[in-house]
């Protein structure tokens, strides 16, 4: 596979197991596939796209967050204190992690946990880090440039942040763990002559943690991905090992978003199968878990036009699609309360 790439469901209709999802929400989920039952919505917080914005932009003010860079220390570090202050048990998990050639990365997974002692949990996640080189820019000048990584990286964490300082206003007795994983942007390059020849080489850090949980026997009851959540022109298609693995969440989400009205970002279309950190995370942890992550029909990658280029800066983060992730995946936690 080259980088984080689209597969079309016919190039992986040989993967078997099919996770079910275990007791995802009690009595509050929908009963069926078909989008025919509605989900009982428990008071949510409104989310705050105004600060999810300001989340991001504070994180793209340290530049690319490259691991070993110094961007990289110093933005982790504006992560885990912010997680801190809004409440979380903060956790590092670091490792020194090979990436493709050779390079060893000191990365950084930062696990920001609510009610650390409840059973019932679910899982929230992002990458955090910034891709190296920007091999997907029509310039090819920029392909040995870093991206800033606005939507690639920042906008996933900035929602979880968001959601955090919701959680601490409006405490709920269910068990959050947020994990922004690191190196998640380090594989082969487009330019590379061995591009294509080993998805491994992406999503380091959620393979190191999937392999090695924070806690011993971790299963909460199910995980959600946010990747490049705050793009201009964004839109949500039900992706592949989501459905593959987790079917039961995907439709929770779905159906959630489309009764609390952002129906039009969460449409009911099937997108490709995607590398990405829930990949580990379902078939190395063994928890069901869905990646919301855009799917574009025009373009050169299926992700945006801003994936992978120097253009994925501020200039082209929505609120509106912030908002749309973030408020739907608040009223996920919130209907799952116990």
């Amino acid at each position: 596979m080259k980088r984080k790439t689209i597969l079309t469901s016919a190039g992986c209709a040989a993967l078997g197991l099919v996770l079910a999802l275990c007791a995802a929400c009690g009595n509050k989920t929908a009963g069926n596939r078909n989008g025919q039952d509605t989900i009982a919505m428990a008071e949510a917080p409104d989310f705050n796209a105004d600060s999810a914005y300001q989340y991001t932009a504070e994180q793209c003010a340290f530049g690319p967050r490259v691991p070993n860079s110094e961007a990289h220390r110093r933005c982790g570090d504006y992560i885990a204190g912010k997680f801190k202050s809004f409440g979380a048990t903060v956790t590092d998990q670091r490792a020194n992690l090979k990436a493709y050639d050779g390079t060893v990365l000191k990365a950084r997974n930062i696990i920001a946990s609510y009610n650390p002692e409840a059973e019932a949990r679910i899982l929230v996640c992002a990458h955090w880090d910034s891709r190296p080189w920007a091999d997907n820019d029509p310039d090819e000048a920029n392909w040995h440039k870093p991206v800033l990584a606005a939507n690639d990286g920042a906008s996933g964490v900035a929602v979880m942040l968001e959601m955090a300082r919701q959680l601490q206003a409006s405490p709920v007795s269910i068990g959050i763990d947020f994990i922004c994983f690191d190196a998640e942007d380090y594989g082969i390059p487009q330019w590379d002559d061995r591009a294509g020849s080993d998805a491994t080489s992406w999503c380091l850090g959620s393979q190191h943690w999937a392999a090695n949980p924070h806690v011993y026997g971790y299963k909460p009851r199910f995980g959600i991905l946010l990747d490049m959540v705050g793009g201009m022109g964004s839109t949500f298609s039900k992706e592949g090992y989501s459905q593959q693995y987790a079917a039961q969440v995907v439709d929770l989400v779905w159906q959630t978003a489309a009764q609390i009205g952002y129906a039009q970002f969460f449409p009911d279309r099937n997108g490709g199968y995607i590398t990405d950190d829930h990949v580990p995370v379902n078939q190395t942890a063994g928890i069901p878990c869905i990646d919301i992550v855009p799917y574009f029909t025009d373009g050169n990658s299926g992700f945006g036009p801003t994936w992978h280029t120097v253009d994925d800066d501020m200039e082209h983060i929505d609120r509106n699609v912030l908002k749309a992730v973030g408020q739907t995946v608040l009223q996920v936690i919130y209907n799952s309360n116990e």
